[in-house]
């Protein structure tokens, strides 16, 4: 049976940039460190996208280590706010199309200005959702920052 394939991947398709699709069992969100281990991937290369709303009411997107924690002053900072919140998980699907734990940095029901962690550059390839559950994609961090019109950043706690 062939996989439909997201609005994320056929973006990344439409760019021409190689990745490489990877599924696993999955029926309700995981995190990070969970999908690195059901991928048998390192988990320096899973990242989570994170949704936040400053305190303009403008949304942001922030793209870091599965098993780090978003620094939200610096996050903030990196995109101009006096300070960035968390959305609220009910707000997940309708701010971004996707739902929680298939949220992908790409193919956003808008373009929302994003931050990728600065640790990605130093990966071949990172994995990203591919947006749904239990699907993400591998890709290089400089091909995804340049789809998702994203730019490189300190964005973790020490």
């Amino acid at each position: 049976m062939a996989e439909v394939k997201t609005n994320a991947v056929r973006i990344v398709e439409t760019h021409g940039a190689a990745y490489t699709l990877h599924s696993y069992p999955c029926k309700e969100p995981l995190d990070g460190v969970t999908v690195a281990d059901r991928l048998g991937a390192d988990v320096a290369r899973v990242f989570k996208t994170l949704v936040t709303q400053g305190k303009s009411g403008a949304y942001f997107v922030f793209v870091i280590p599965a098993a780090a924690e978003l620094d939200l002053k610096k996050a903030a900072r990196s995109v101009g706010e006096k300070a960035v919140a968390m959305i609220p998980v009910k707000d997940i699907n309708k701010v971004t199309g996707y739902v929680r734990g298939g949220c992908s940095p790409v193919g956003m029901k808008k373009a929302y200005v994003t931050r990728i962690d600065a640790s990605a550059r130093a990966q071949e390839a990172i994995f990203v959702s591919a947006g749904r559950l239990g699907q993400q994609m591998e890709l290089d961090p400089v091909k995804l920052a340049d789809i998702a019109g994203a730019e490189f950043d300190e964005l973790t706690m020490e």
